[in-house]
Parts: C-alpha cells; structure tokens; sequence
C-alpha cells in the first residue's frame, strides 16, 4: 500500500535516487490558511546535511504544491505535491548492484517484485518520508487551529536515556541542539557518542518519545481501529522503527491494577476533556478502549542502528555466493535527529485522520 489514511489520506510516490519524490493528500479540510514557509521548515528538520551527525548529501528539499491551493488556502481537493531530487550520487552504490546488504530490504524487495533498484535502496530508502512530511504539515495546520499540538523529541541514543517523564523537560528545547533533545546535558552526551559511533563507520539507534496535547475526548474506534493500534500502525510504517509502546508500556507490567488505575478526579479549570472531568494520573497515555479520554497522548518509538555501516561486512550475491564487500556514500550515523519530524508527522496525520472519522459518524 502506497497510501496512508482513511478520510485524511496521503498518497506517496517516487525513489531515492529517481527524479523526485512526491504525492497527493486527499481529505484536507477547505478553507485552511496554507502557510508555505511552516511546510518548508517541516521538511528542513527532516532533511539532509543539517548538521555533523547527519548525512552530508545535500538537498534543498523545496516543495512545490501543484493543486488544492487557491488565494492561500485549501479547497478541499487533493493537494499535489513534489520535491525534487538534486544531490544523488548513484556511483556510490554500484558495488551494491550484484549483492544483498545485510538488514536492508534488497533481498525482500528482489523475492516481492523480481526486480529492485540498488541505489540507495530505491523506494525502501528513508528519503521517501519527505512526503511524511509535507503530508504531516498540512495535517499540522489543520491541528492547529484546534488547538491540538503533536511534539516528539529524542529520549534515548544507545544507553543514553531521559526519564520516561515527558514533565520533568522543557519540550521547547528540543529544536536548539542537533540531537533534537530537550536536556542539553544529556544532548551533548548524545552527540558525542554519535560522534564517535561515526568515526568508527558504525551506527547507533535510540528511541523517540512523542506528546501529544488537546485531543478531545472520543477520538478512536473501538474495536480493530483503536486509536493506539493507529498510532501503533503509523509509526512502525517508519523506516528503521523496531517497537512502539503508548502509556505507561512495558513498563506498567510489574505493577498492580491499584498502582495502575487512572482515577477521575474534578477538573481544575477549563482545558480538559470537560469542564468537570479530569485524572489523577495517565498511566493509560490518554487512550482507553481504544478511545481518546482527552488527557495528553504519548508514546515511545524504538529506532534501531542504521543498517548502512562503513565497515567490511559479509554477504550473498545474486547467484547465493558469498562476498564481502564496504558501503560507500553518505549515510546518517543515527537516524534519531531527523526522524523527530517523521513521527510528529505520522502522528498528526493519525489523529487528524481520526478526528474527521469521528466527525463523519455524527448525524
């Protein structure tokens, strides 16, 4: 399936190192502000040679928006949209042509289709969620004006982690360092061991945790689309994502129903599910029964290393034989820093989606 989404649906089309990427959202609301200068900087946090610890390709990675637009807002029709590749550099992979890299998809990709473009692994590179992105975007656009805010932030680079405690950090800090991580203490550790993983030509995984605020209450279906399995499903779409856990998660299996409870308690003002309702704690990560309570919403992502590592490796070529071979190119040390914005745009698209769900089943 190249689509994602029920009413809010997003289309993605292209390859790594094809002419451009691309796609068409269908479902955007009409007369939504299209404020092209947010969508540009959406891509920007996710794009290439930001910064020492990302790949050094180099890519504007501007966005042009072909239909769906009139006099700066939506009209309701799908939105068409195209970023053009600018900075391959194809030559890097030919020693890939004949051969299988180990944990990437060349192998499951050949035995699927019979056919698949080693170039920096075509259609299953990490490049094609730019159109994450710019779908994320125009779903952020429309959260906004209900007041609903997605952030994710790194929590974790190999054995360097924050509290599980999303309200122990000031979240407005994850943007002003490189690791995307809103303690700068620990940030700088971060970047120094992707620093030294880089040097070594290995690579590092880590987990992103993502908040999300002001979602109403009654988001989510009840029985095979509940809210978290959305959620669950959006974000182990992503490149490279191995786990997914919402609330309290694994964590929360040690402890007793008593310990785990959220228990109702009266509101303290006017910004929660209602004008009376709130809860003492949100171990359940503001889901129940597959249905937002309208508490905050958050999870946590398990990235694994990056399978492109500098290093000899052994493998099979086409015919089974088998061979040794050294990646070229450039490649992301750690994947965390620039799939902040792929989770925060997977997610927006998730709730957004549901919203409109929820909305078309009022008569």
């Amino acid at each position: 399936m190249n689509t994602f989404g029920n009413i809010f649906r997003l289309t993605t089309f292209g390859e790594s190192h094809g002419e451009a990427i691309g796609g068409v959202v269908d479902g955007m609301p009409p007369g939504i502000d299209i404020d092209m200068a947010f969508i540009q900087q959406e891509l920007n946090r996710r794009r290439p040679g930001q910064s020492h610890i990302t790949t050094s390709r180099q890519e504007a990675d501007q966005v042009e928006l072909l239909s769906g637009i009139f006099e700066g807002k939506s009209t309701g029709c799908p939105i068409g949209f195209i970023v053009r590749n600018q900075n391959q550099h194809s030559q890097d992979y030919e020693n890939m042509r004949s051969l299988f890299r180990p944990s990437h998809a060349d192998y499951t990709y050949y035995h699927k289709y019979g056919i698949r473009d080693h170039r920096g692994g075509g259609r299953s590179s990490a490049r094609i969620t730019i159109s994450r992105c710019v779908g994320g975007a125009l779903a952020k656009l429309v959260l906004q004006k209900k007041g609903i805010t997605v952030q994710a932030y790194t929590s974790q680079v190999g054995h360097i982690t924050l509290e599980r405690d999303y309200h122990l950090y000031d979240l407005s800090q994850t943007e002003t360092n490189a690791v995307r991580c809103p303690d700068p203490q620990k940030a700088a550790e971060m970047e120094a061991l992707i620093e030294q993983v880089k040097a070594e030509g290995d690579t590092i995984g880590g987990i992103i945790t993502c908040v999300i605020k002001g979602c109403p209450a009654g988001v989510g279906e009840p029985e095979f689309d509940k809210l978290h399995a959305a959620l669950g499903a959006a974000m182990l779409s992503i490149n490279a994502v191995k786990g997914f856990e919402y609330g309290e998660g694994f964590d929360g299996v040690t402890a007793r129903g008593s310990e785990q409870n959220d228990i109702f308690i009266p509101a303290s003002d006017d910004t929660s599910i209602t004008s009376h309702l709130s809860t003492k704690t949100n171990h359940s990560g503001g889901i129940q029964g597959g249905i937002s309570n309208g508490q905050d919403i958050f999870f946590r992502v398990a990235f694994k290393p990056v399978a492109t590592i500098l290093q000899e490796q052994q493998t099979i070529d086409l015919e089974g034989n088998p061979t040794t071979f050294t990646a070229r190119g450039r490649h992301d040390p750690c994947v965390l820093p620039r799939a902040v914005p792929v989770v925060e745009s997977m997610a927006s698209m998730t709730i957004l989606d549901h919203i409109l769900l929820k909305n078309s089943a009022i008569l």
